[in-house]
């Protein structure tokens, strides 16, 4: 009976539960802008990250080093786009 509970997924999920209490602390504790934008940026990349391995199931095929280097790929794609829309628009570099 212990290897039909699906032990992984309900720790994942507790773990999501508490990410997103301390991502909705920021709100009701009235952080500052600099310290709330800190942790909701950590929490958001953690459960991202978790989401992935746990409920995606992203390591657990044999070609797991394709799918993590896409992953890697997109996330590097991802930040070129940001922070080179920030740089034209935001911060007037052309």
């Amino acid at each position: 009976m212990k290897e039909l509970f699906p032990r992984k997924q309900v720790m994942g999920f507790v773990f999501s539960m508490i990410l997103t209490a301390a991502a909705l602390s920021v709100y009701f504790l009235d952080m500052s802008f600099a310290f709330g934008m800190t942790v909701l940026l950590v929490t958001a990349f953690i459960q991202a990250g978790l989401q992935l391995v746990v409920f995606m199931h992203a390591g657990e095929t044999g070609d797991k080093g394709a799918i993590y280097t896409n992953i890697y790929y997109a996330l590097a794609i991802a930040l070129v786009t940001v922070f080179g829309t920030l740089l034209c628009m935001v911060w007037g570099f052309v």
